[in-house]
């Protein structure tokens, strides 16, 4: 299997143009992994199955487990108010008061999640994060809508941090990673850099970004954590044999691992390939079988985890740059089509002869931390221009006008692809007149 698998990751990866990228898929009962290309076009030093990758925000449900580990140990309640673990923690709205546990696991907090505050280095960067956002502003009230949430993670990672009396990347060390047996992993620059790591490259022509590091204040959400893809197939396989590592150490109790696995809300939007609920952490998928992961992605890098209990399966891929949905859409998904059987589904696109429908509820200016949206009628669909914020802009952001037509519901889909794939936008309409308008985030109507 393996001589056929990397025959078709190089040619996939030639034909997309990605710099470098590495597989590892447990399948039949063995591990099987694959590299290709660089990890810095710069250096020209060559992608190995032991080169560590930043996975961005498949950390999510580490920080997750190391969640689920304390309410295992009856030293937190999944439904009492985060502030009975961490008093300091506060939003603009005084919404804390009832924002629980829970609502931070699965992104019913109802603040704004896109607070990328730099903090420093610090071991008091999370306090002082959680200091930062008593000025986060509202969403929508806690547990009434799924809003993709990485200050909330923050605010997790700040808890675990305060109930073990630790840093969070030491609390990840010694109760998740070393347990695991995992060898190839950095939370640190300092960590990554005894390892073969990957740098972000980005735009068409896939040049290297100038910066690597980014803040450890958002690091329990995704900023910092590097990985090889076995580590997550590994961490994949602990779920799969009920929160048990492969040297027979408990790390979750099989009711954790089951609620971490359970619905716990509903994503707005179009399912298919792209997630439709949420458990405590994991993105959960609509594929004929029980499927969940998560995916992640940093400046220039991006990562695509899938497990598959009802087949013992487990995969991840790390990519360092552009083409990583055709790495996607030409090897993993049909890797996973063959071994599990499942009918994977393919990504959303627009219909040749679109539906005509009335936008008036849908036009208007909706606002979030990381970027706005103007939406106004053009031509039986939306011009949908994206304004970015300061954070956006720093990272290349554009303000970009795109032209959407009617899917499904109140859910539209761009008529350009954006290397592959076709954005979607869904509408939340209450009273004849969109409140939100919602892409993974809900963004409030202005």
């Amino acid at each position: 299997m393996r001589e056929d698998l990397q025959k078709r990751f190089d040619e996939a990866a030639r034909q997309h143009g990605v710099p470098g990228a590495a597989l590892a898929v447990w399948t039949g009962g063995e591990l099987v992994e694959v590299a290709t290309g660089v990890v810095n076009r710069n250096t020209g030093v060559e992608t190995t199955p032991d080169s560590v990758f930043q996975v961005g925000s498949t950390t999510k449900v580490w920080t997750a487990a190391l969640v689920m580990q304390l309410v295992d140990e009856g030293l937190v309640e999944l439904d009492r108010p985060v502030r009975d673990y961490l008093p300091e923690f506060a939003v603009a709205d005084g919404a804390e008061k009832t924002i629980t546990v829970r609502h931070l696991l699965t992104h019913t907090g109802g603040f704004d999640g896109d607070l990328f505050e730099d903090t420093g280095r610090g071991d008091d960067c999370l306090d002082k994060f959680v200091a930062f956002l008593h000025g986060a502003g509202h969403v929508h009230e806690p547990g009434a809508l799924f809003s993709y949430c990485n200050a909330g993670y923050c605010v997790l990672g700040a808890l675990v941090a305060r109930m073990r009396g630790t840093t969070w990347e030491e609390a990840m060390r010694e109760r998740l990673l070393k347990p695991l047996g995992a060898t190839n992993w950095a939370l640190l620059a300092e960590e990554a850099v005894l390892f073969r790591a990957s740098a972000g490259h980005v735009g068409p022509e896939g040049t290297i970004f100038p910066s690597w590091q980014m803040p450890r204040s958002n690091a329990p959400a995704g900023s910092t954590m590097c990985l090889a893809p076995r580590e997550l197939v590994r961490f994949g396989r602990m779920f799969l044999a009920g929160g048990v590592a492969e040297d027979g150490t408990r790390l979750l109790s099989e009711e954790s691992v089951a609620a971490m696995r359970t619905r716990q809300v509903d994503v707005p939007g179009v399912s298919g390939l792209l997630a439709n609920r949420w458990g405590l952490g994991f993105e959960l998928f609509d594929w004929g079988g029980e499927v969940f992961g998560h995916d992640g992605g940093t400046i220039g890098q991006s990562t695509f985890w899938r497990v598959v209990p009802g087949a013992d399966f487990a995969i991840a891929m790390t990519v360092n740059g552009p083409g990583f949905m055709g790495l996607l859409v030409d090897v993993a998904l049909p890797l996973i089509r063959e071994a599990t059987g499942l009918d994977v589904p393919d990504l959303p696109v627009p219909g040749e002869t679109p539906e005509v429908v009335d936008l008036t509820p849908y036009a208007g200016r909706y606002d979030g931390p990381a970027l706005s949206y103007e939406v106004a009628g053009a031509d039986g669909g939306l011009d949908v221009t994206l304004i970015p914020g300061e954070f956006m802009a720093q990272v290349g952001g554009e303000r970009v006008t795109t032209r959407y037509v009617h899917l499904d519901g109140d859910t539209f889909i761009a008529t350009e692809a954006e290397e592959g794939v076709y954005p979607t936008v869904t509408f939340i309409v209450e009273d004849g007149r969109a409140a939100y308008v919602h892409n993974g985030r809900a963004l409030r109507r202005a």
